[in-house]
C-alpha cells in the first residue's frame, strides 16, 4: 500500500511540474535567447589576456521590464567575467550573490545547479573613462526548470539515504549484537522476572509466564536503547503472542492496547538511531537531544497507557467476551 502512495505522489509531483514548464514556456517566463541590456562596471587593473573582471551594476526597473515580473528586486552589483574578443563580442560568466534576483538563481540551479551563469556578449564596449561600459548578455536556454529541480532532489535525497543507512550500521550492529549476548546469558529471562510486578498491572489479562511477557519487554529494552528497527520484529512476535490470548479475533484487547501505547510512545534511556542519524548527517552535538528525547518520551508513554487504562472502563470500548468465545470457539 505504501509503495502505491509513493507512486502516487511521485506521478502527482512529475504532471505538476511538467504543468509548470509548459507554462513557462508558453509565458516566456525566462526569456531564452533575447539579449538583456547590462551595464558594467570594470577597473582597468583587472584587464587581462584571460579576460575582464568587473561587475554588472542591476537596476530593478531594467530588469522588471525585461522579465514582465512585479516581484521585489534590489538594485546590486554582480561580479561578471567577460571573455570577448576586438569586435566586443564573446562569452561571460556572472556570479550570483545573495542580493541577485530569485528569477535568475532559479535559472542559475536549472543550468548547473551553482551560483552562475553563463552565456553570450554581444556588443561589449567601455566608455570614455575605461571603466563603465555596456553590453548584452544572452544567456544560455532554460528549460524545463521544475522537472529538473525534482529529478535533482529525487537524486540528492537518495544519495543522503544511503550515507545515512551506512552510518547507522555500526551502531546498529553494536546494539543488536548486545542484546543477543543479553539474550543468551539469561539476562532477559532475569530481567522478565525483576519487572514482573510491573507487568502484572500493565497487562493483568496476560500470565506472568506468558512468552508475550518476555517479548513484551525484549521490545520495550530495545525501544528505551533506541533500536526502533530491532524493536519492530519483537513488538510483532508480541502481538502475536497476545493474539493468541484474544477470545474475539479482529478485535484488540486490552492487553494489545496497552502494549501499542507503550510502543508508540516510545520510552526510551537512549536514542541510539537518533543519535546516530545526527552524527550521520554531520551534527556538532549529535547527543545534545537524549534528555528532551527522556521526558518527551515519557510524557508520551503515560499519557498513553492513561488513556488505554481509562478507556478500557468505558462500556462501549468493553468487549462482549460470550460473543467472541462464541467466534473463537467456531472460527
Amino acid at each position: 500500500m505504501l509503495n502505491h502512495i509513493w507512486a502516487f505522489l511521485i506521478i502527482v509531483s512529475l504532471i505538476t511540474a511538467v504543468g509548470y514548464d509548459t507554462y513557462d514556456e508558453m509565458q516566456d517566463t525566462y526569456q531564452n535567447g533575447k539579449p538583456f541590456p547590462a551595464k558594467t562596471f570594470c577597473k582597468p587593473t583587472f584587464h587581462s589576456s584571460s579576460g575582464i573582471k568587473g561587475e554588472v551594476v542591476l537596476e530593478p526597473e531594467e530588469f522588471q521590464q525585461f522579465y514582465g515580473v512585479t516581484a521585489n528586486v534590489k538594485e546590486c552589483r554582480l561580479p561578471i567575467s567577460l571573455f570577448v574578443d576586438s569586435t566586443g563580442n564573446g562569452t561571460f560568466l556572472l556570479e550570483l550573490s545573495t542580493d541577485a534576483p530569485k528569477l535568475w538563481k532559479t535559472m542559475a540551479q536549472s543550468v548547473s545547479a551553482t551560483e552562475q551563469l553563463r552565456g553570450e556578449v554581444k556588443g561589449f564596449s567601455l566608455g570614455k573613462d575605461g571603466t563603465n561600459g555596456n553590453c548584452s548578455l544572452i544567456f544560455e536556454p532554460i528549460h524545463f526548470v521544475k522537472l529538473k529541480a525534482i529529478t535533482n532532489a529525487a537524486m540528492s535525497m537518495a544519495t543522503t539515504a544511503v550515507e545515512i543507512a551506512l552510518g547507522l550500521i555500526g551502531i546498529m550492529a553494536l546494539w543488536l549484537g548486545l542484546i543477543k549476548i543479553a539474550e543468551a546469558a539469561g539476562f532477559l529471562t532475569i530481567l522478565t522476572r525483576m519487572l514482573t510486578p510491573i507487568t502484572r498491572r500493565l497487562f493483568p489479562d496476560v500470565p506472568p509466564d506468558h512468552p508475550a511477557i518476555a517479548a513484551i519487554i525484549m521490545n520495550v529494552a530495545a525501544n528505551m536503547l533506541g533500536l526502533s528497527n530491532a524493536a519492530t520484529p519483537i513488538g510483532l512476535k508480541a502481538m502475536e503472542e497476545l493474539n493468541k490470548l484474544n477470545p474475539k479475533l479482529g478485535t484488540a484487547t486490552n492487553a494489545m492496547v496497552t502494549f501499542l501505547a507503550i510502543n508508540t510512545g516510545g520510552l526510551i534511556l537512549i536514542p541510539a538511531t537518533a543519535i546516530a542519524v545526527r552524527a550521520a548527517a554531520g551534527s556538532n552535538n549529535p547527543g545534545i537531544i537524549i534528555g528532551t528525547s527522556i521526558v518527551g518520551a515519557l510524557c508520551a508513554t503515560v499519557a498513553g497507557v492513561i488513556a488505554s487504562k481509562l478507556l478500557q472502563r468505558l462500556p462501549w470500548y468493553a468487549m462482549d467476551k460470550e460473543k467472541g468465545d462464541s467466534e473463537k470457539s467456531h472460527g
